[in-house]
């Protein structure tokens, strides 16, 4: 046998749609390079008819997703990051590339977005214990606050860190049973996109999690100003762009997490688990025991 040297077999990235893999329904593509300016991969480039339909898809499986039980959201999370422990090799080689880094700190990142993932995934049965509980009030009633979810959120994944700050925008919304809306990191998507495969491979109903990649101010000022997006996080966005967002995104009340510095090593916390959730409060009368007064 001849020794020939085989063609290579680059990979083709595409969004993740409601648990499909569309090319951007406007066919364009754009360069993504390494830290040294190497052409890595062409990625899609979102339209604004891209982030409508994802927020379609979003909404469509919301109903299912806030509904299913939080143990259950838990076991479908944590068989994410099975999977992610599966691609681990792959997700290093991106993470280096994207953020120039060595093969064994790109590792160590990698390593650190698999435990947060997991990490996230088992506050899901939790949460509600933590923010919701019963309220003391004058008067024979019972006055219960529980957390539900906002509904369909935007996030704008952090652009320099693309997979370890990733993880930590994604995880936290959908654990506590929101949908996504996800604008990758403009100049270092792959990571991003490769997840959108994870995400489909798993048991993560389609449509939970939408992921697209291009220009992060082109994407995100439709879907700030989208009356049926219910909240939207800044952390991928500059200063400039993050001002003009949250105008956008006052004409229907959305949640805003407003874009900050996080060190995405240091312990998350609690607070993106709670950006999102609303607090519903129900009173229900209780019953007299007796000439006591004394109720139950």
């Amino acid at each position: 046998m001849s020794d020939v040297t085989r063609l290579s077999v680059f990979k083709t990235y595409k969004l993740y749609v409601g648990g499909k893999f569309p090319r951007s329904e406007s066919g364009r593509v754009y360069e993504v390079t390494d830290s040294k300016g190497s052409w890595l991969a062409n990625a899609p480039l979102s339209s604004r008819k891209d982030a409508r339909d994802a927020v379609v898809a979003a909404r469509k499986a919301f109903g299912g997703w806030s509904g299913a039980t939080a143990y259950n959201r838990g076991q479908v999370l944590y068989r994410v990051a099975e999977m992610l422990e599966g691609r681990k090799g792959q997700f290093v080689r991106e993470v280096a590339d994207a953020e120039g880094l060595s093969k064994s700190k790109a590792a160590v990142a990698v390593d650190a977005a698999i435990d947060r993932w997991v990490w996230y995934a088992g506050w899901t049965d939790k949460i509600g214990q933590v923010v919701g509980g019963a309220n003391p009030v004058a008067g024979p009633f019972f006055n219960l606050s529980t957390p539900e979810p906002a509904g369909v959120v935007t996030v704008l994944a952090p652009q320099e860190s693309s997979f370890l700050g990733l993880v930590s925008v994604i995880a936290p919304v959908i654990a506590t049973g929101n949908t996504a809306v996800v604008v990758a990191s403009e100049k270092s998507p792959l990571p991003a996109l490769s997840l959108g495969e994870v995400l489909a491979t798993s048991d993560l109903p389609g449509g939970v999690v939408n992921v697209l990649s291009g220009r992060t101010a082109e994407i995100a000022a439709p879907l700030a100003a989208h009356q049926d997006v219910n909240g939207i996080d800044l952390t991928g966005a500059d200063e400039a762009l993050a001002k003009e967002l949250e105008i956008a995104a006052a004409d229907n009340l959305k949640r805003v997490l407003r874009a900050e510095r996080t060190d995405w090593t240091a312990d998350p916390g609690t607070s993106r688990l709670t950006a999102f959730l609303e607090t519903k409060t129900v009173w229900h009368p209780t019953g007299s025991l007796g000439a006591s007064g004394s109720a139950y």
